[in-house]
């Protein structure tokens, strides 16, 4: 069984920085690619950021510039680094990976992290 975990969502004024954690565990075979989502009320979830098993990355305009993902394979985590934040960058912020999983006999799956809320006052 595979669990991906978020961490260290709150709330800060704008022009402040946080930096999210995004933690898989379990039976992990190989993390392909993961990604930062988020939504806000009454919107769509929309894609952040995301970086490949090679550490490619991409960004979502509204935040190219003041958003950092990267990862750490030894530790099966992916992080955001936020800076300069917005009141619009208020959502609830989900971790997303793409994880081949098993032993013996492997599959691919893609999982959601339980989401942390961001909240940034103006």
């Amino acid at each position: 069984q595979v669990q991906v975990v978020e961490s260290g969502g709150g709330l800060l004024q704008a022009g402040g920085s946080l930096s999210l954690s995004c933690a898989a565990s379990g039976s992990i075979f190989r993390i392909n690619a993961m990604a930062w989502y988020r939504q806000a009320p009454g919107k769509q979830r929309e894609l952040v950021a995301s970086i490949t098993s090679g550490s490619d990355t991409v960004y979502a305009d509204s935040v190219k510039g003041r958003f950092t993902i990267s990862r750490d394979n030894a530790k099966n985590t992916v992080y955001l680094q936020m800076n300069s934040l917005k009141p619009e960058d208020t959502s609830v912020y989900y971790c997303n990976a793409d994880i081949t999983y098993g032993g013996g006999i492997y599959r691919t799956r893609n999982y959601w992290g339980q989401g942390t809320q961001v909240t940034v006052s103006s």
